[in-house]
């Protein structure tokens, strides 16, 4: 397991390493100027020359590749053009929203998706099946947005239960939460359904059943283990994916956390804070990618790291 582990973690260096390239270049050959988008045409051109000039804009690529990555080295990410705060502290602070967000929301998703996909598989072409498989589908149809302004103008609106946006209290996550968790809870529906009705043909299942044994039996300690391997990589991919999907609830409900973070920095192309919230996601994926992998051997003992 540690070899398996260790290999696994020199693997990512030079994949990491592909990443700073590729999101240094896209960053610098992006169209859009960030001096004057910051500052506007009220700049002076002597003022511009010189912010360029310190920002090292004139400086070859390369050059500015390289200066990048000799900060990374050193644990720095660099200074915001827009607010000059340090990218690394104004990360940190964003990331505990995030995190909170993103895992909320895939416990609800896991907790609803495994439910429902157990029951539709153990009661296959029943009404329950075909209302989980609509709801699934209408589910997987609705963008997050949308589902998330429908709910923002439902429950905190006309019903007043929830804030409609901000953070502070328990209250101002759920929304946001069940907004991110909605579409991946259906897809965890239909892995879970899928997996599980393979399991279900398998002869052990037959012969725990021949011997007597209640379905409930049946389905957690025989089916359940078996089925959650597939279940459980999809969902490590999906909650890499969560992280992507909090951009754009992050922004609904005005939530402070790196999604709504990458969006203003894009929008004002800060560089700095683009590059590491992009090595940051990166790095997420991976390490998620990881622990999935590594969890296999706690679902399944037979199975084994070479």
């Amino acid at each position: 397991m540690l070899q398996f582990v260790i290999r696994r973690l020199l693997g990512m260096i030079p994949i990491l390493f592909i990443i700073t390239i590729i999101s240094f270049l896209f960053v610098h050959l992006t169209p859009g100027d960030p001096i004057r988008i910051m500052y506007g045409a009220e700049i002076s051109q002597d003022m511009y020359e010189q912010m360029r000039e310190r920002e090292g804009f004139n400086d070859p690529l390369y050059v500015q590749y390289f200066s990048y990555m000799s900060g990374l080295f050193q644990g720095d990410f660099g200074q915001s053009y827009r607010t000059r705060a340090d990218v690394a502290d104004e990360v940190l602070r964003r990331f505990g929203f995030t995190f909170i967000l993103t895992m909320l929301s895939m416990f609800w998703a896991i907790v609803i998706g495994v439910t429902v996909g157990i029951i539709s598989a153990t009661k296959r072409n029943s009404l329950v099946d075909r209302a989980g498989m609509i709801s699934t589908i209408t589910a997987l149809s609705i963008p997050e947005f949308w589902f998330g302004l429908m709910l923002m103008q439902l429950f905190a609106v006309q019903l007043g239960w929830f804030p409609t946006s901000g953070s502070g209290s328990v209250a101002h996550i759920i929304l946001p939460s069940i907004t991110l968790g909605f579409g991946v809870a259906a897809t965890i529906v239909r892995f879970t359904r899928s997996s599980v009705l393979e399991v279900l043909r398998e002869d052990y299942v037959r012969t725990a059943r021949a011997k007597g044994q209640k379905e409930s039996v049946v389905v957690w300690s025989h089916v359940l283990r078996n089925a959650l391997i597939p279940v459980v990589t999809m969902a490590g991919l999906q909650f890499g994916f969560l992280i992507g999907g909090a951009v754009v609830v992050e922004q609904v409900f005005a939530w402070p956390g790196l999604g709504s973070y990458l969006i203003d920095s894009i929008l004002t192309r800060d560089y700095p804070v683009i590059q590491a919230l992009i090595l940051l996601f990166s790095v997420q994926f991976l390490v998620i990618n990881l622990l999935v992998d590594i969890s296999y051997g706690f679902l399944n003992p037979q199975i084994r790291y070479e």
